[in-house]
């Protein structure tokens, strides 16, 4: 079994992908973090304690995994690749406050694995206080449905530490007006504060990916959180004003409530928010989107 002292190196990582005669598999997205100090910086940034229970998709070796069962009360790390699974299982053999599950925390990609949630609940629920933290190298094939399926949870993490790709940051922290601001920006700005935390280049992975990541910190807004009545509908709502993104905003509710808003209707909403005709959906900032989708819930009574 290897110590737990050997960190996750380029050297290291050879060793032991040669030993277990297997290959990283790119089309699951495996792109190893082989940088040190950025791990840290990861872990800096997800101020990790005593209470927190953390949540890794993506358990690759393990390495990551051992660092925060240090400083966590448990951690559940999930991880797809079976073959992976068993070199992580040997590295975290004998930590007893880490479950390895070997599964897809995806059941669709609007849904978390059932197994994936009831565990995270098991764990919260054994100790008063524990509160959950998604900290993960997250796979870049799955990081968009992880995320946004996780805040769309009734609980859920109060921050999310990842890394991710960079072009997928830069649509969560944009703002209106800019050529990556849209639904996910809205989403995931509307119940949260975001940031980026560190770009990192390719070099800093193995295999070396084909673009720029960055490590991103999403903390959990609770009062901005309480402002959406109906978080379901406000995630289907702003991801259908952003189905044909240079069209009329107008045209988009018309579109997307059709049969259920007349275009009187249409008008009168955009009227009293002060919305022009001509209005954009990513001219709208976050704040009078939420009113768009209220007033527009109000008509329909969805």
């Amino acid at each position: 079994m290897p110590g737990r002292s050997q960190s996750q190196t380029l050297s290291f990582l050879m060793r032991r992908f040669r030993e277990a005669g297997i290959r990283p598999r790119t089309k699951l997205g495996q792109n190893f973090l082989i940088d040190l100090n950025l791990q840290q910086v990861l872990l800096q940034a997800a101020e990790l304690g005593p209470d927190d229970v953390v949540l890794e998709v993506g358990t690759g070796t393990g390495s990551l995994t051992v660092l925060m069962a240090a400083r966590a009360a448990a951690v559940v790390t999930v991880e797809l690749d079976r073959d992976l699974a068993r070199l992580a299982g040997e590295e975290l053999y004998g930590l007893e406050n880490v479950t390895l599950l070997t599964l897809d925390a995806l059941k669709n990609k609007n849904r978390l694995s059932a197994d994936l949630l009831d565990e995270l609940r098991r764990q919260r629920d054994a100790a008063p206080g524990r509160q959950l933290k998604l900290v993960a190298n997250l796979p870049y094939n799955v990081a968009t449905p992880i995320l946004t399926n996780l805040l769309a949870l009734d609980d859920p993490p109060v921050t999310m530490t990842v890394t991710i790709q960079k072009e997928l940051a830069d649509r969560i922290v944009a703002g209106p007006g800019t050529k990556d601001y849209g639904s996910l920006s809205i989403w995931m700005q509307s119940q949260c504060r975001v940031g980026i935390v560190r770009v990192m280049p390719p070099t800093v992975f193995w295999p070396r990916p084909k673009v720029t990541s960055a490590i991103i910190h999403v903390a959990l807004d609770d009062e901005r959180r309480g402002q959406i009545p109906d978080r379901a509908f406000f995630h289907r709502f702003v991801r259908a004003m952003f189905f044909h993104r240079r069209k009329l905003l107008r045209s988009e509710l018309l579109s997307a409530f059709k049969k259920r808003l007349t275009k009187p209707q249409v008008d009168q909403i955009m009227g009293r928010l002060g919305l022009e005709p001509t209005a954009r959906a990513e001219a709208l900032d976050v704040d009078t989107m939420l009113a768009l989708a209220e007033a527009v819930r109000a008509e329909v009574g969805d």
